[in-house]
């Protein structure tokens, strides 16, 4: 990286070259973030609860903070600043923005800007990955899959779950958008791993037919309430975390990512929670499945529920940082630090600061 004893160069890294670093490479992302979320189980990541910047006269909108830190062999801290305005898509603009900030542990100097909303997607997309491969192990390999919410998520969601070696006979979409369903649809056929492909008119013929169902919507409040239609017992990614009513969370094993941090924000297990004022109907972390400690039964639905982790970006953050200045690609600001000359040799100058 750069002279842990002075002060880092700083570099930009931006969107485009942040997508060439990452593109085509699922397998070993999603091997960083399973090390990532191993590091974080054994308490040697510091990841504090995200703060969420409100705004009355915008109250759709949002921006977010996630402070973090990471240990290991490559160890990183930093911050994640992600904004929410859905209002941007009627100025035809995507909705969520997003930087990343990495720090060098050495001196706390940030040594990285990176545009991160690829960095987001890709990290929440792994994450899925790394949880459907553990909790399918004890179940038919899927046969039919099923998104609900077609956005750009849905899209790294597809390519990260595909790269598992799922071969599905059906991929099902459904989204309030006709137009956005389609679309979706289009891009899955495109891609020739997703079987036949089929846009379903509600989401509870989806449910139904689906083994894996993942939940990629912007919804703010549970429009899934019937606990029936998911009695065949799928695997549910509930990735937008508000999908879900109380009960069918409650009817379901659950697994979340953190449980400090799922349990908040009004997400749906925040819900059953403040409903029965327990944590009981949580079997367990990822953590806990991904070393033996939790087995959640093939035979009921099981809901992963991820609240999406801070130490996860910098992970692939840093990931992308490291490759793209072996790559040659890093666009480095000069000068950016200002002033630091008068502190390398303080005692020629008789300790005048």
């Amino acid at each position: 990286m750069n002279n842990p004893a002075a002060a880092p160069d700083f570099a930009v890294v931006p969107g485009t070259t942040v997508h060439e670093m990452l593109d085509g490479r699922q397998e070993e992302v999603t091997g960083l973030v399973e090390k990532t979320y191993l590091l974080h189980g054994e308490a040697r990541t510091v990841n504090p609860p995200s703060y969420f910047l409100r705004f009355p006269d915008r109250p759709a909108s949002r921006i977010i903070a996630l402070p973090a830190s990471v240990g290991g062999d490559r160890a990183v801290d930093g911050i994640k600043w992600i904004a929410s305005f859905p209002s941007n898509l009627e100025r035809g603009i995507p909705r969520a923005s997003a930087v990343l900030v990495l720090n060098t542990p050495e001196t706390g100097y940030p040594y990285a800007c990176l545009e991160s909303s690829i960095i987001s997607a890709v990290r929440t997309a792994a994450s899925a990955a790394v949880a459907a491969r553990a909790l399918t192990r004890d179940r038919p390999a899927p046969r039919r899959v099923g998104y609900i919410g077609t956005g750009l998520i849905a899209r790294y969601l597809h390519t990260y779950l595909s790269s598992l070696g799922w071969e599905p006979e059906e991929t099902g979409v459904h989204d309030l958008s006709q137009e956005y369903a389609e679309a979706f649809a289009g891009h899955l056929r495109s891609t020739g791993d997703a079987g036949t492909v089929r846009v379903h008119d509600t989401a509870e013929s989806l449910i139904r037919s689906c083994d894996v169902v993942v939940l990629a919507t912007t919804a703010s409040a549970p429009h899934l309430t019937d606990p029936s239609w998911f009695a065949h017992h799928p695997l549910v990614l509930h990735v937008s975390l508000r999908d879900l009513g109380t009960d069918v969370v409650l009817d379901s094993v659950n697994v979340v990512d953190d449980v400090e941090h799922v349990l908040k924000a009004d997400t749906s297990v925040h819900l059953a929670e403040q409903l029965t004022g327990g944590r009981e109907f949580i079997g367990g972390t990822l953590y806990d499945v991904l070393t033996d400690r939790f087995t959640p039964p093939a035979d009921r639905t099981v809901v992963f529920s991820p609240f999406g982790l801070g130490v996860l970006d910098l992970a692939v953050g840093d990931h992308v940082y490291t490759r793209a200045r072996e790559s040659g690609k890093l666009a480095v600001v000069d000068g950016f630090f200002h002033d630091l000359e008068r502190h390398r040799a303080p005692a020629s100058r008789g300790g005048d600061r």
